[in-house]
């Protein structure tokens, strides 16, 4: 019973761990595919084979996972069924293995159970036997004996079983045959057998084709052509003590150590039994660089760095050569197997990008997936995580070296819009390897802060007569938010300026909030106006803010002074006034009128004798335009006399235009003579007939003066409510209000024009009137109506003084009277606005 004790405690043990075992997995099953299956191929009812319930997928979220680094197998949720998710290559997965199993495994959750199945890829032939190079050339001494073998290139074939490479076939030829050579391993190797003795005098070069076919069903097939070179002399070749070698290295040994010392001998003698070592003439670059071989002794050192994880074993083709003419060469094999050393730190593979995480995210939000590997195996596999403290995320574990970091704290993109997450991963090998990874996880803003202009309301000034199209301000506004809840857009409030919409005024840039003119402003015109600007966000739902922007439109002396009299659309600039010799100093010969449409300082005129005949005999007042004589008329002086007068405003810079004056001298002259059509008449001309033309004028317009004069004092005794003038009706007040741009002038002087009213129709119309009066202080008693000779003339009067009122009508007393501005009525010369009504009165 003593001798049995021990076991049976093994065996109690045993059954304890399987029990132990079997509670967590319930069982394994194992499925057979090929390989080369396409997407979405069935491999298997999952569900059925677990014993699970289609809901079961859902309820209890069964997951497969592979412990390779590819998902090839995934779970159709709908039927249960095990399906292909990607290409699966058998050569790539296995190698040469006979046996390419999957190992997958399948974690239930609700309660927690882990099946483990497997699947077994079959192999089909899918790959051709290939040799290393498509040509290879042999050098064979003609002196070699009947039955003399020469190993040849070993094709490969990744695939297994029948499907690998299966036999060997040499195309017709007349001195070589083909064996196969069994070799340790179950390996063989095509050997060139000489057949018949060579002749290098009949044929010196042989060229065969080697054939390898596999045992595939089409079989498939590979070849390389066989060039023979017949040499002369030399008859033996170097063999090696052994046709093939084994070696195993560690993965930590140091550049230098020595592989293995392969012997070979010569029975020539003299330079044909001398041997060189060299490695094939077909061995790849890889295992060149990893191994060099002494050429006199034959010694193979290792000069690189192993790495079982790349390649876990070298075969080397060792050649001995003779120096001999010609050379005669050996072969062998050398395999070098490499043993694991535990030299790789884990590594953190993320299985899935992190998602950005709303501000306002719920603890435990999954931000990203990750999984953990290590290409070791045994302790020094297994591999655990760690998160950075002070982050406010964690990891969950889910199965396999999976993990999810989900959040488990509080987030404010105001603090921090990213958080690195520093995650080491760390292996059970002795020293223990670890490696650290740093997942950036952003945080996405909430649209919770409005735009914000930089001043609550904007003064911008603007000069009249700008570059349409010219920028007028700039509004800013920032965003605490980021990205689209950030990014402002800028319009302009919709709004009235003069019944007008202001977005026929002015329009903004909606990206940078630049405001720009649509066309020229006129500050006679608009003086002031407001423009609402709102900016708005992106987020959603959007916030948005408001400003207000005061644009004032700042006067410019852009307008020269019209003259209204003397009126010179007749003669040009030229006006003609008669004088009787007899005037006194102080004598008021005429006066000049003028008016600015400017405002302001730029508004003010002045009047001054620019030029003269006689310059002591006339003076110009500077503020009412008044022409007298400075001094009595002597009888040196001469009978005609010409005026320059200039007027000027007190703008910047300054505005100025000028009338000519041109005086007669005259004796016994009573009448006043205002501004003529014609010119003056030669002195050659009879006197007769020039005065009977004034007599019968005079007579005519002194008739039509009367009748005018009566009809306009029934109108002013009828009328319901007094007028600004009597001699204007209250039709014509009302007429200011509508659409048409009817004018009215009316000029009180003391010169010899008293009153003047100018009734218009519409701008375009080629029809005006005149009407005139004449005060009780005037010299003379008679008047003279003048037509203007151009409408274009009349026009230009018309828009001059048009400019300078907001209304689309225009009465200078009335104007004049709202403003109540004392230097405008020096400016026409209003001296006494009372004098109206006694004029009309006559």
């Amino acid at each position: 019973v003593r001798s049995f004790s021990p076991d049976w405690r093994w065996q109690a043990l045993w059954w304890h761990h399987f029990f132990l075992l079997w509670s967590i997995t319930h069982g394994q099953t194992r499925y057979s595919i090929p390989e080369e299956l396409k997407r979405g191929s069935v491999v298997g009812n999952l569900a059925k084979d677990l014993g699970l319930g289609l809901s079961d997928i859902f309820d209890r979220k069964l997951r497969v996972a592979s412990e390779s680094d590819e998902q090839f197998f995934t779970v159709d949720a709908g039927k249960g069924e095990l399906v292909v998710n990607d290409r699966i290559d058998r050569e790539a997965l296995c190698g040469q293995s006979t046996s390419c199993v999957l190992p997958l495994q399948v974690v239930v959750e609700e309660p927690l159970q882990l099946h483990r199945i497997e699947v077994e890829i079959k192999d089909i032939n899918d790959n051709s036997p290939g040799f290393l190079s498509n040509e290879l050339s042999l050098k064979i001494a003609e002196s070699a004996a009947v039955g003399t073998r020469f190993p040849l290139e070993s094709a490969t074939d990744p695939d297994v079983g029948t499907n690998s490479l299966k036999l060997y076939s040499l195309s017709k030829n007349d001195c070589f045959s083909l064996k196969i050579k069994e070799m340790e391993g179950g390996k063989t190797v095509p050997e060139l057998v000489l057949e018949k003795p060579l002749d290098r005098e009949k044929k010196a070069v042989h060229k065969i084709l080697l054939t390898a076919l596999d045992g595939g069903n089409p079989a498939r097939s590979g070849t390389s052509q066989i060039i023979i070179t017949v040499l002369d002399i030399n008859d033996n070749f170097p063999v090696f003590e052994r046709n093939n070698y084994k070696v195993t290295l560690g993965e930590k040994s140091v550049k230098g150590a020595v592989v293995l010392k392969p012997k070979a001998t010569d029975a020539d003698e003299g330079l044909n039994g001398q041997i060189e070592f060299l490695f094939g003439s077909r061995t790849p670059d890889f295992v060149l660089s990893m191994f060099d071989i002494d050429a006199l002794t034959g010694e193979i050192s290792l000069k690189g760095e192993l790495d079982y994880e790349t390649v876990k074993s070298y075969d080397i083709d060792v050649t001995a050569k003779d120096k001999g003419s010609p050379e005669m060469e050996g072969h062998c094999r050398v395999q070098v197997d490499v043993v694991d050393f535990n030299d790789n730190a884990p590594e953190i593979v993320l299985t899935s990008q992190p998602k950005p995480v709303r501000e306002d995210a719920p603890n435990g939000t999954v931000v990203a997936l990750i999984s953990a590997r290590d290409f070791d195996s045994g302790e020094n596999g297994k591999v655990t995580l760690q998160i950075s403290k002070g982050s406010p995320f964690t990891l969950k574990p889910s199965f396999s070296n999976n993990y999810a970091l989900v959040t488990s704290g509080r987030l404010n993109r105001e603090n921090y819009s990213q958080y690195n997450v520093e995650i080491t991963a760390t292996d059970s090998g002795s020293p223990p390897l670890s490696s650290k990874k740093t997942i950036p996880v952003s945080i996405t803003d909430v649209n919770d802060n409005p735009p914000v202009f930089s001043q609550s309301s904007y003064n911008v000034y603007l000069k009249e007569n700008g570059v349409p199209g010219s920028i007028l301000y700039s509004v800013s506004a920032s965003d605490l938010d980021s990205g689209e809840n950030a990014k402002i857009s800028y319009s302009i409030l919709d709004s009235k300026v003069q019944d007008v919409s202001v977005s026929s005024y002015v329009y903004i840039n909606s990206d940078n909030g630049s405001i720009y003119s649509m066309h020229s402003f006129d500050y006679e015109k608009l003086k002031v106006f407001q423009i609402q600007v709102q900016a708005k966000d992106q987020g959603s739902p959007s916030l948005s803010s408001n400003t207000t922007v005061h644009v004032f439109i700042l006067d410019q002396n852009d307008n020269a002074p019209s003259v209204i009299y003397p009126s010179s659309a007749a003669l040009g600039s030229l006006s003609h006034q008669r004088m009787p010799r007899s005037a006194k100093a102080g004598h008021l010969v005429t006066k000049v009128t003028a008016v600015d449409a400017d405002s302001g300082h730029n508004a003010w005129i002045s009047y001054k004798l620019a030029e003269a005949t006689d310059a002591s005999l006339f003076t110009v007042n500077q503020f009412t335009g008044e022409v007298r004589t400075k001094r009595a008329v002597y009888e040196q002086d001469e009978s005609s006399q010409r005026l320059l007068i200039e007027i000027r405003d007190d703008g910047q810079p300054v505005q100025s235009s000028t009338v000519t004056v041109s005086i007669l001298l005259e004796d016994g002259l009573h009448e006043p003579i205002l501004d003529l059509e014609q010119k003056v008449a030669e002195p050659s001309r009879k006197n007769g007939r020039i005065a009977l033309y004034l007599i019968l004028s005079l007579a005519s317009v002194s008739v039509l003066s009367l009748v005018t004069f009566v009809i306009l004092a029934v109108k002013c005794i009828r009328s319901s409510s007094s007028s600004s003038s009597c001699c204007m009706r209250r039709s014509d007040c009302d007429d200011y209000k509508n659409p048409n741009r009817n004018l009215q002038i009316q000029l009180n002087t003391d010169g010899p024009i008293k009153y003047v009213e100018v009734l218009g129709g519409d701008m375009m119309s080629q029809s005006q009137s005149f009407r005139s009066c004449m005060s009780p202080m005037s010299e003379y008693s008679d008047f003279t109506l003048i037509k203007p000779s151009s409408t274009t003339d009349f026009k230009e009067v018309i828009s001059v003084l048009d400019a300078s009122l907001p209304d689309s009508t225009w009465t200078f007393e009335s104007q004049q009277v709202r403003k109540g501005q004392e230097e405008d009525m020096m400016k026409l010369g209003l001296k006494n606005r009372n004098s109206w009504g006694q004029w009309c009165d006559l």
